[in-house]
């Protein structure tokens, strides 16, 4: 490893270096100060004998002639270990709980390698998440990689730290675990993730990555890629079921740009990389199952959509890849409405892997949908009676309208520590589905309706008579 002392510029979090050879793209560096002090980084560009180091840290107290740059002939690993488990780190992998630095069982380049498509086998298995419009509605299925698409000042936080609590397998003797990433927050975010995980005992089970706000651009590049692999570690050598969750992705994505603007990169659409799809793929991409190995990596990727805006390249492009979206919605926020899930352009394109008969309950698709249809309907006659008014309905259609204000008040709302089973989820939806007359129940099995619906019918009937009474 041969060391250099030929910086001829720093700028910012940038040191330009001259006259080098063989060195590679993303290759780590360790940068000698003049007070002795080491510092890390990584190439972000090469060519012609000038490599551009990003800094992991400031800059502070760097000099353009004593400074000493050793290129170190390696990307990025981590050192990875079931011991993590319980553990809270930075986004570069150093210990942030005061703990010890992980003892390696293995050390795995965090870039990973694609999974061989012959390998993948098909994601399948219901993961309950305690949340009923997930559940319910938009099934979370092990190896599935579900987005949420929230907005700024939406509680996307909250949620996260909800599913990373509540998340499980039904299956008996299976071992579940959640790798959490957090992606360029701010200081009182990480408080709050660090504070709720400690509090409820979900850090026993969890290991967690902050980057903060104020560290290095190229930090939140790395933090996801390490939450994977340690995910990967622990499913596949492990044989554990990990649902990673990382917030935020625009953070990511806004990082990618700053970084390839510093590359002097000719932007694409609204200035982010032309290859940002391609960057995407290699983080969702590593969700899914592969034959003959137990364990799962699952994956919740949240974002928040600049201006609320869905076709925003980082939505539009994160659609494309994942298998489906969980979209938050401001209005909902503004009744109060927590989580704020607008169930009617949420998609769980894998749902139907997940649930049914000895996953789920028989009933469940049937209930899904009846639940999505008559929401949709009460949603269309609120626009409707605003323009010719309530009066002007007929009586199924007001019943409808109060449908879908139940619906939102009952199944979508949900306390921030309310933990409901999935057959919880599914009679609450059986109870407010007995507000409709039986014949508007086109979507679910006459002999479902027998079996679960008839008993919620039995009871509005006999409170129907008591108050006539």
């Amino acid at each position: 490893m041969k060391e250099y002392k030929t910086v001829n510029k720093i700028a910012g979090p940038l040191v330009f270096v001259e006259g080098v050879e063989g060195v590679g793209y993303n290759e780590l560096v360790e940068i000698t100060l003049p007070s002795g002090e080491k510092k890390t980084g990584q190439v972000l560009e090469t060519s012609r004998g000038l490599a551009v180091v990003q800094v992991f840290g400031t800059t502070a107290g760097l000099d353009v002639e004593k400074t000493k740059v050793k290129f170190l002939g390696e990307t990025m690993k981590i050192a990875v270990s079931d011991e993590m488990l319980g553990r809270v780190f930075d986004g570069l992998g150093n210990p942030k709980d005061g703990g010890p630095k992980t003892i390696a069982k293995q050390r795995p380049d965090i870039n990973g390698s694609a999974i061989n498509p012959f390998s993948r086998d098909e994601p399948r298995d219901f993961i309950q998440t305690g949340v009923s419009t997930i559940d319910g509605m938009n099934t979370l299925v092990r190896g599935q990689k579900l987005p949420i698409f929230s907005g700024s000042g939406l509680p996307h936080n909250q949620l996260a730290v909800q599913i990373a609590r509540q998340a499980k397998t039904k299956g008996k003797g299976e071992e579940f675990a959640v790798v959490f990433a957090a992606v360029g927050i701010t200081h009182e975010e990480a408080s709050f993730f660090m504070r709720d995980f400690e509090k409820t005992g979900a850090l026993r089970r969890a290991v967690l990555f902050l980057n903060l706000a104020d560290d290095p651009s190229v930090e939140r590049l790395i933090t996801p890629r390490l939450a994977l692999t340690t995910a990967e570690y622990l499913a596949y050598e492990k044989d554990m079921h990990v649902l990673v969750i990382i917030t935020d992705m625009t953070n990511y994505c806004e990082a990618l740009r700053e970084i390839a603007s510093a590359r002097e990169e000719v932007p694409g659409r609204r200035g982010y990389p032309g290859y940002m799809y391609t960057d995407l793929s290699t983080i969702y991409e590593r969700a899914g199952r592969i034959k003959g190995k137990k364990g799962t990596v699952t994956q919740f990727s949240i974002l928040t959509m600049p201006g609320d805006d869905i076709t925003h390249p980082i939505a539009d492009l994160t659609g494309y890849i994942t298998e489906g979206q969980i979209v938050l919605g401001r209005e909902l926020h503004r009744k109060n409405i927590i989580p704020p899930v607008d169930v009617l352009p949420c998609l769980s394109r894998l749902m139907n892997l997940g649930i049914g008969k000895e996953r789920t309950r028989e009933d469940h698709r049937g209930v899904a949908d009846q639940l999505y249809a008559a929401y949709a309907t009460g949603r269309d006659l609120r626009s409707l009676s605003a323009v010719v008014g309530e009066e002007a309905l007929s009586e199924t259609d007001r019943i409808y309208l109060k449908f879908a204000d139940v619906f939102e008040k009952r199944f979508i709302s949900q306390g921030t520590h309310e933990d409901r089973s999935i057959e919880q989820t599914l009679d609450l939806g059986w109870e407010l589905l007995s507000m409709l007359p039986k014949s508007e129940l086109k979507r679910v099995k006459s002999e479902f309706i027998e079996k679960y619906g008839n008993r919620y019918y039995d009871k509005k009937e006999k409170e129907g008579e008591k108050a006539k009474a």
